[in-house]
């Protein structure tokens, strides 16, 4: 029903786009001055809702409609680093905000002096992770140090990690036997309850040794059945770059994604700029970006995604 649903209001917006395309076709050709105005209003209208379209039919992949759990990592740099995780966390929750798609902070590990060493958040709205696959990998930052008494230029990295909350797979099995269900106090905050009780879970799954926290929920129930959520997500989006693997060994291709090669760098000095490496869209307004205004990348991504395919 939920697939039913949203097929059909993709094909109402199609079906409401081609009325009014007719309809202004047909004002343009009675030749009249006075409507003019209206047309070229109209025609600059819908040329911007047929770039959404076009986006929002780019979003053809398997998990693409999904809800998505991002996961931030500092890398080395101390607290430069976690300072630029923080940022990355903020970013994304402002584009959440923005869509008017739910955010929810499911594990945070603050760091020692500022910002954090992690944070996991779990984002639910209409084709959230197929926006924000596109996020997935290194960022660096090349800023004036605010941490450094000299005022010298740092670089900081941090690993973004995007994963879709699949509802149901077939292929999926977890087998309670082969998890490890730990308890602890939360070192974060959230008062005296959360401090004096274990309500913080670790889970470890045994067989591949994935190890999934949550602390920010009050109740060791809430906690666990986010800590699942994540767990479960990790799972099969560890299947999923089985299964490539296994396919790029028959075709001979394929590039692992791990550290070593940023995505997309954010240079605050000594010029401002955004830029993707891999589709080499920019932007000079990097207040801009860090408020959450990512949709130029994303489509960017989606566009080269569509050239490559072909």
């Amino acid at each position: 029903m939920r697939e039913l649903s949203r097929l059909r209001r993709e094909v109402d917006d199609w079906r409401a786009l081609r009325q009014r395309t007719q309809d202004a076709l047909e004002l343009s050709q009675l030749d009249d001055e006075a409507l003019r105005p209206d047309i070229e209003a109209e025609k600059q209208a819908l040329a911007q809702d047929v770039s959404q379209l076009e986006v929002q039919a780019m979003l053809s992949g398997p998990y693409d409609e999904d809800d998505a759990i991002i996961a931030i990592h500092a890398g080395a740099g101390g607290t430069d680093s976690q300072d630029w995780a923080q940022m990355l966390e903020r970013m994304y929750l402002r584009w959440a905000e923005g869509r008017q798609f739910s955010a929810d902070i499911l594990d945070l590990s603050e760091g020692e002096e500022a910002g954090i060493k992690s944070v996991t958040i779990a984002i639910e709205g209409e084709y959230a992770y197929g926006n924000l696959r596109s996020e997935k990998g290194v960022h660096r930052l090349v800023r004036l140090s605010p941490f450094d008494s000299a005022h010298r230029r740092h670089t900081s990295f941090a690993l973004v990690e995007i994963l879709p909350q699949v509802e149901t797979d077939e292929d999926l099995q977890i087998n309670p036997s082969d998890l490890r269900i730990d308890t602890y106090r939360s070192a974060g905050a959230g008062g005296q309850n959360v401090q004096k009780n274990e309500t913080a879970i670790r889970i470890t799954h045994i067989p591949t040794g994935i190890v999934v926290t949550c602390q920010n929920e009050r109740s060791q129930t809430q906690n666990k059945e986010n800590a699942m959520r994540v767990l479960r997500a990790r799972l099969h989006e560890l299947q999923r770059i089985q299964k490539e693997e296994e396919l790029a060994e028959i075709k001979g291709e394929f590039v692992k994604a791990e550290w070593g090669s940023q995505i997309r760098s954010y240079v605050l000095h000594p010029y401002q700029m955004v830029k993707d490496h891999r589709t080499g869209f920019e932007v000079g307004n990097t207040t801009a970006v860090l408020d959450g205004e990512l949709d130029g990348f994303i489509e960017a991504y989606l566009r080269s995604n569509v050239g490559s395919a072909r």
